[in-house]
């Protein structure tokens, strides 16, 4: 079993994965904790009555791993995946291939950017994508903006409001209800240094070697204000980066990864399982599987990617049954 992400799914999927027999490798870019690693404090996680932060739980998720006998590859980068019965080959940045029988996308996903004038120039030096707790201690006593209305910017905006003065959210929608879960709302509202504006967006950002201020656009009047301010943190949703699956698996038109029953959706879906359906997590290719935030229609949450992590394992054993019988 090869897995290319090294996420919670993927965390999970190394674990259940060779703890059952399985020679498992898993392949991770960066490093492990995928997007939830960079989450200050994960309050909903069953067993964690008090939260833990993100990089805690992918700490213990790669202890055990590794105390299973999986195989980590990190930093390391897959560029590519072929098909030659029984094996799924993995193509590696450095040139190197891998075969596997059976192969486990759980890439993720990664914060869309912010395109406007000035941003790229920036980053780094007071624009920041996602939460790490270096740059909330470098925030102390400042007044910060945070853009973003989903569980990962509530739980940012709750981290840095230990060290800021004040906590600045912009929402562009009307409010947080579409996409926050309740007791992150409940925790903002009662949090005094935290402050939601809705409908507002970054029309632009000043600075020429560090971030000075922003031009705030509130979308429901029009009007325009400037604030000065040293930290911008962004969290405004999330992308797969699947370019490398081009013409391998079916992705939707964001290039999310179709599995189970959504393949009915696919001529590849067809054209494949013409014996059988599907297993629940398996992709338009048999034997490839998905889990995690880049499967289509995924619940974006750290629980859910454990859970098909660990149920993904479940399907490898019955595809690898059936190839060998």
């Amino acid at each position: 079993l090869v897995i290319v992400g090294g996420g919670p799914a993927g965390l999970a999927a190394a674990v259940y994965g060779a703890s059952e027999g399985l020679s498992t490798v898993m392949i991770e870019r960066s490093a492990p904790g995928g997007q939830a690693g960079s989450s200050s404090r994960i309050e909903n996680y069953l067993g964690f009555p008090v939260g833990l932060s993100g990089d805690d739980l992918a700490r213990r998720g790669v202890t055990q791993a590794k105390r299973f006998g999986v195989e980590i590859l990190t930093p390391q980068e897959v560029v590519g995946v072929t098909v030659q019965d029984p094996y799924r080959i993995v193509k590696l940045a450095d040139g190197s291939e891998i075969n596997c029988h059976a192969l486990l996308l759980s890439t993720g996903v990664y914060w869309r950017r912010l395109t406007l004038p000035g941003c790229d120039r920036l980053t780094g030096r007071g624009i920041y994508y996602g939460a790490a707790k270096t740059e909330a201690l470098s925030c102390q006593g400042e007044h910060i903006y945070l853009v973003g209305g989903a569980n990962s910017a509530g739980q940012a905006a709750m981290y840095f409001s230990k060290y800021a003065a004040k906590v600045t959210m912009l929402v562009r929608g009307d409010s947080l209800t579409k996409s926050m879960s309740q007791y992150l709302i409940d925790q903002i509202d009662a949090t005094d240094n935290i402050e939601v504006q809705t409908h507002t967006e970054v029309a632009e950002v000043r600075g020429e070697s560090n971030l000075e201020g922003l031009t705030l656009l509130h979308n429901d009047t029009g009007e325009t204000e400037t604030v000065d301010t040293k930290s911008l943190f962004i969290f405004i949703g999330a992308k797969p980066e699947t370019e490398w699956l081009d013409g391998v698996v079916a992705r939707d038109e964001r290039g999310f990864i179709y599995a189970g029953a959504d393949l009915k959706k696919t001529p590849q879906g067809d054209r494949n399982y013409q014996h059988r359906d599907p297993f629940l997590l398996e992709t338009s290719i048999p034997g490839i599987f998905v889990a995690g935030d880049v499967r289509h229609n995924s619940v974006k949450r750290v629980a859910s990617g454990v859970g098909e992590g660990s149920i993904s394992i479940m399907f490898v054993h019955r595809y690898l049954a059936e190839v060998g019988a």
